[in-house]
């Protein structure tokens, strides 16, 4: 596998990371007196509509094959988009991402819940030093509703990618995406009707903006990682981080206090290292394998 290989991949990940971004600025834009459900819903729609046209993607023959994972996938993602809406109404944007990425270190806890898997060296101290990040970002005397619908999304977040390990093989990111939007639409149009607030098409703009940016991230991942291997390139994603902070200094005016940077390495750095580790020790692995290469 060349450098420019790599390297083209590593640039993919960063423009992904930061289209993930510019779909928070989006939604955090679109946020002041909000009707959460019916933007939740629109978006929703926008997604299938984007997804569509992609069709040949997509299983015909299986469609609902893994039916249940589906479902269950589905509405954590309508909990997470409700719960990403408020965090970043109200928290500063890099803090609300901050938070998000709690999301791999949760994945790591339930992974040792639900699958019996062992936290060992950096990994239990990722986990260890990622809740102590959170702890000092929030500040138990200061936690609000937003800092822990951030904490929720990271949660939806780590459920959802702990199930993927139960759906079809042979099902596309396309198939997932489509399927999981299909099945939370009804309960989100429910929640937008129980909502009972007018219809304002003037949310379908912002909608539809954080959905094709979204889809581009994830766009970006399918890009990357067809070509290489996921610790070459995974310490990447990291630069969303960097992404919000620079965004939300320049477009909302927003420095974080110094708890904020404290709080974000402790949950960032170990994550970081983990990713570079896990790299360095796959390419000896090859270099063993193969002495010539």
């Amino acid at each position: 596998m060349s450098g420019k290989t790599v390297n083209s991949a590593i640039t993919i990940l960063i423009i992904g990371n930061l289209m993930a971004v510019i779909s928070d600025v989006i939604i955090k834009a679109a946020s002041d007196d909000i009707a959460l459900f019916q933007f939740v819903a629109m978006r929703l729609l926008c997604t299938i509509a984007l997804l569509l046209p992609f069709w040949s993607m997509m299983d015909r023959n299986n469609f609902f094959a893994g039916w249940r994972i589906h479902l269950v996938r589905a509405h954590l993602g309508l909990i997470g988009i409700s719960c990403m809406v408020i965090a970043l109404g109200a928290l500063p944007l890099a803090v609300a991402n901050a938070l998000f990425y709690l999301a791999p270190v949760l994945i790591m806890v339930f992974g040792v819940a639900f699958f019996g898997e062992r936290l060992r060296g950096m990994s239990l101290f990722a986990v260890v030093s990622g809740f102590a990040g959170v702890l000092l970002i929030l500040r138990p005397g200061e936690i609000s509703w937003a800092g822990l619908a951030a904490i929720g999304l990271a949660v939806t977040i780590a459920l959802s990618a702990l199930l993927v390990r139960k759906l079809p093989r042979q099902q596309s990111v396309i198939h997932c995406l489509t399927i999981s939007s299909i099945y939370a639409l009804p309960a989100a149009l429910g929640l937008a009707f129980w909502e009972g607030e007018p219809l304002d098409l003037s949310l379908l703009g912002s909608a539809f903006g954080s959905s094709f940016f979204v889809l581009g991230y994830n766009a970006s991942l399918i890009l990357a990682y067809r070509h290489v291997d996921a610790n070459q390139v995974t310490a990447s994603e990291y630069t969303g981080l960097i992404w919000a902070f620079l965004i939300g200094w320049l477009w909302f005016s927003e420095v974080p206090d110094a708890w904020f940077y404290a709080g974000a390495a402790l949950i960032v750095v170990p994550l970081f290292l983990i990713a570079l580790r896990t790299g360095a020790a796959r390419r000896r692995a090859r270099r063993v394998a193969a002495p010539g290469t």
